[in-house]
């Protein structure tokens, strides 16, 4: 006799199917997919039709949800949340309570932290940094070595 987990990822929808992954521990619904090679810390979570690749890392108490699609070696970590059609890949971080969501992408070795916002269709990547209460939105790109931080809002 098969039996079946569910749990409460605490998004409205009640109790879902999910296991724990197999490296390190944390929370998936089985509607959502993480690699074998990719790591999922034991208090964070991935639902929805989340996707976790490669070598891939959601750490602390991080949320990856909905179809956001996590890859390469990514790290979402602490309170982060990553969702809607957001994208996280190469080394990129996200961190703090940064939110990164709608088709917004963070790639390379970007860095988004602290309660920043990344959403709409905005890119950050290269060596950029977004952090502090800053927002990134709308077609913006931050990229390079640039820095947006402090209360700034940064859309195209």
């Amino acid at each position: 006799m098969t039996t079946m987990t569910t749990y409460d990822f605490r998004d409205g929808k009640g109790p879902v199917l999910a296991h724990r992954h197999t490296n390190g521990g944390g929370w998936v619904a089985d509607s959502a997919y993480v690699s074998v090679s990719a790591y999922v810390d034991p208090n964070a979570a991935v639902y929805g039709r989340a996707r976790v690749q490669e070598s891939a890392k959601v750490l602390g108490n991080a949320k990856v949800y909905g179809d956001a699609y996590i890859s390469d070696n990514a790290k979402v970590l602490g309170n982060a949340q990553v969702y809607g059609n957001a994208q996280i890949s190469g080394d990129a971080k996200v961190y703090g309570n940064a939110r990164i969501y709608d088709n917004a992408e963070v790639y390379d070795n970007a860095e988004v932290y602290g309660n920043a916002k990344v959403y709409d269709n905005a890119e950050v990547y290269g060596n950029a940094e977004v952090y502090g209460e800053a927002e990134a939105f709308g077609d913006a790109w931050v990229s390079g070595s640039d820095e947006v931080y402090g209360d700034t809002l940064v859309y195209w």
